[in-house]
């Protein structure tokens, strides 16, 4: 599951990376996955739809269902 999750974090960087932002994964644990957003991103007032609405959708859709994704300071 991890490498899975890997994988589609990757593909979505690049949409970040095109508004000037960028992510890191602090950890992922079972199907909780932790974010940092960096750049233009880390101080989006949208940063948390990004990771709700956005991210988490994504690979709840394409990976499972029950995974969470959480914004880390």
């Amino acid at each position: 599951m991890d490498e899975k999750i890997r994988a589609k974090l990757e593909q979505l960087r690049g949409m970040l990376q095109a508004d000037g932002g960028d992510m890191e994964v602090v950890s992922i644990t079972d199907k909780n996955v932790k974010l940092r957003l960096k750049g233009a991103c880390g101080g989006c007032p949208h940063a948390t739809i990004t990771i709700k609405q956005g991210i988490e959708k994504i690979l709840q859709t394409e990976v499972d269902k029950d995974i969470t994704v959480e914004r880390v300071e």
